[in-house]
């Protein structure tokens, strides 16, 4: 995913989301590959920048939690912009929140997870 500052975006993950620094290595001469996830979780988000892809957009990165309202609480909490709740026949609660390149993020309400 494109970041227009790597320490910017880790700053955003680890100290608004609280998600942890899974790798931060050099990446050629210009760039660092830097992997970031939520604590216990099997996938990570990569954060690249300096000739990586453009940031600013739909990601389509969904984030499964176990209270879409409550998260959506602790991330307005955080000063980090979240839309509205959104729920509608059969789909599970959800709400889209940014970074600050204007990413587009999902947090879906996964059942299994209770």
């Amino acid at each position: 995913m494109g970041v227009s500052d790597t320490d910017t975006a880790i700053s955003f993950f680890t100290e608004r989301l609280g998600f942890e620094v899974r790798l931060d290595v050099p990446f050629g001469e210009r760039m660092r590959w830097v992997e970031v996830a939520p604590p216990g979780a099997t996938t990570s988000v990569a954060l690249l920048s300096a000739g990586g892809p453009q940031a600013g957009g739909d990601t389509g990165i969904r984030f499964a939690v176990t209270d879409a309202a409550s998260t959506r609480a602790d991330v307005v909490e955080a000063c980090v912009h979240a839309g509205d709740l959104i729920e509608f026949g059969g789909a599970p609660p959800m709400f889209t929140f940014t970074d600050p390149d204007g990413n587009v993020f999902y947090a879906v309400e996964d059942a299994s997870l209770r």
